[in-house]
């Protein structure tokens, strides 16, 4: 019985995981992943990649996740299980490269700059 190890990244969010046979259960930080992602768009993000490869069942999932917030978390998880399922069968990458799972996104917070109150935001400008 082999574990593949991944790593996946979302904004300031890291996820590790550790995939091996099993009968499809997703551990988060030691609990079960319908607890520690409440809601059902996060478990469907999730999800999403073993459902894309037609893989639900079959594979224990055990995940180690931090920073960020909720969303960029479960993002992450899912990039990691993805990354996963490719180096366990190279043939389902195509299915989860259409559905857009094998891509990191990019996207991060754009730094305050000096003398501003937000990133872009500027002081009032008064003309008298």
């Amino acid at each position: 019985m082999s574990v593949t190890n991944t790593s996946g990244r979302r904004k300031t969010a890291v996820a590790r995981i550790y995939l091996k046979d099993g009968d499809g259960v997703i551990t988060v930080n030691g609990k079960d992943h319908k607890e520690y992602f409440p809601t059902l768009p996060l478990q469907y993000i999730v999800n999403q990649s073993l459902e894309v490869s037609e893989m639900v069942g079959k594979y224990d999932v055990q995940v180690n996740v931090a920073g960020g917030g909720i969303k960029g978390q479960a993002e992450a998880v899912r990039l990691a299980i993805a990354k996963a399922i490719v180096e366990l069968d190279s043939e389902k990458k195509p299915a989860l490269r259409a559905k857009g799972l094998m891509t990191r996104d990019m996207r991060m917070v754009e730094r305050k700059k000096p003398g501003r109150k937000k990133a872009r935001k500027k002081f009032q400008f008064s003309k008298r």
